[in-house]
């Protein structure tokens, strides 16, 4: 059997299933007819899907020139990464980057990350491409240059299209991604890490996102800058590229910086950010510890500066913070006991605060002051000068997650970190494949939730790993997929 195009009278070509019988063509089923390439395109990749599917694999005509025992593991390929995500990958207007080294680097990323010497291994036995490590360097140097812009734009447009069409609030974070190398750089520097790896030479990466984490752009910066310095120069450059007409800014804590308020105010910016209500003036705090809110409840303070404080409080919070301060305490205590603390761990930083000196010599816990804490339990904190009510700001504030969610994609999922390029362009370059990257894997998982297939996307990908073709001569055929494999074809084929 096999799957022909069939030309007819009025233009349009039909997608038929054939069957040889003694010397004629039987058609088995007919797929589907069209006029537009691409819709005939999409049609006849179906039918190849649909002929293993209902008949099983076609090897028998191939196979009188050669038997199944002469067939070795090099004639047998991996073709489920490109089915799947060259299909997300076009459907979201990549394939404008006319490069297929490019769209193997952003699909391998997903279903293969590593090392590049292993991309290049596995180009060659997938008769993808044979291409050698040194020429996937010599890519990388100039791929930033070529197609960073190329590809915000192309993301941009997606994400504004999947979101109907208007960007009216964006989420900005930023992480830190640490290297293996030991040599500081002007780009790569030591700082303060979010992944604990302070040793360790680093940059920063700021992500902004419209809802629902889908991405419109990001930055780089150098590993020891203070990351509420890098706010406004990212609003203002996608702002001017994109003409985002000044959308609402969220973003947490950490971004929250007298400069960085005022310089949101002066460049008319409506913002969202998490508030440290234990910096406030004592007048303010007093109101705080006054509110006595319950379960669920959301209260006003209105500040001098025109912008608006909104406390919430949760009991799960409240246990949450109990436990948090409750640990940190036994853990003073186990090192005071050790006696290995000194005068120099009295500050302010973490749970240390908790400590005292009592005389000239001897250091004590304060538990007066560890009692008194208990009173911010559970209470968290939202400044805003935007018109939303509590309840609204509080909503967009927790969709922050969902970039975060994207940094632990980006981190465990596509293996961003640690990086082990030495090089500023090639670090670049890196950056920019995961970006892509981050959207076809979300775009994947995306498509298996809203249509309840029970499919995670770590058994998906596994899946589309265990796709494969035979070839047999001059001819590639596809082997029957299982039931998942099958499921994720049919639902990529539907949508994409």
């Amino acid at each position: 059997m096999f799957v022909r195009k069939k030309k007819n009278k009025s233009g349009s070509v039909s997608i038929q299933i054939i069957k040889k019988i003694d010397r004629s063509n039987k058609v088995i089923k007919t797929i589907g007819s069209s006029s537009e390439p691409d819709e005939i395109e999409r049609l006849y990749y179906k039918a190849l899907y649909e002929l293993p599917r209902l008949y099983g694999p076609t090897l028998f005509d191939p196979l009188k020139e050669s038997r199944i025992c002469d067939l070795t593991n090099d004639d047998i390929h991996v073709v489920g990464p490109e089915l799947i995500f060259s299909k997300i990958f076009n459907y979201i207007g990549f394939n404008q980057i006319k490069d297929e080294l490019f769209k193997a680097l952003c699909i391998s990323r997903i279903t293969h990350p590593g090392s590049k010497l292993n991309l290049s291994l596995y180009l060659q036995e997938n008769h993808k491409s044979d291409i050698s490590v040194d020429r996937i360097y010599y890519f990388m140097d100039r791929l930033n240059s070529r197609y960073k812009k190329q590809v915000e734009e192309i993301s941009f447009q997606y994400t504004k299209k999947v979101l109907g069409g208007k960007i009216g609030i964006v989420f900005y974070d930023m992480t830190t991604i640490y290297f293996e190398s030991s040599q500081p750089d002007e780009l790569k520097q030591t700082g303060f890490s979010k992944d604990g790896k302070h040793q360790h030479p680093q940059i920063f990466l700021g992500l902004l996102v419209g809802k629902e984490g889908y991405p419109i752009g990001y930055d780089i910066f150098e590993g020891s800058i203070y990351e509420g310095h890098t706010l406004i120069p990212i609003l203002e450059k996608f702002e001017r590229r994109f003409s985002l007409n000044k959308p609402i800014v969220v973003a947490d804590a950490g971004l929250l910086s007298a400069k960085n308020i005022e310089s949101l105010k002066i460049n008319r910016y409506t913002f969202i950010l998490g508030a440290r209500i234990k910096n406030e003036n004592n007048i303010i705090k007093k109101q705080i510890r006054e509110l006595n809110l319950q379960d669920g409840q959301i209260a006003k303070i209105e500040k001098p500066d025109n912008t608006v404080l909104f406390i919430s409080f949760s009991d799960k919070r409240a246990k949450k913070d109990l436990s948090n301060r409750e640990r940190g305490l036994k853990r003073l205590e186990k090192s005071l006991n050790a006696g290995r603390l000194t005068k120099s761990n009295i500050n302010n930083r973490g749970y240390n605060k908790y400590l005292k000196m009592q005389g000239e010599l001897k250091i004590n816990i304060d538990y007066e002051k560890f009692r008194n804490d208990s009173t911010w339990d559970g209470l968290k904190g939202y400044l805003t000068n935007t018109k939303l009510s509590g309840k609204e700001v509080i909503e967009n504030y927790n969709n922050l997650w969902k970039i975060e969610k994207a940094f632990r994609i980006s981190k465990t999922d596509l293996k961003i970190r640690p990086i082990y390029h030495r090089l500023k362009e090639r670090i670049e370059a890196h950056i920019c494949i995961s970006f892509v990257s981050y959207l076809l894997y979300k775009e994947l998982e995306k498509t298996l939730k809203e249509n309840d297939t029970g499919i995670s996307i770590n058994k998906a990908i596994k899946a589309i790993n265990k796709m494969y073709e035979i070839q047999v001569g001059n001819k590639r055929i596809l082997l029957r997929n299982n039931e998942t494999q099958q499921n994720i074809i049919d639902l990529i084929n539907s949508k994409f």
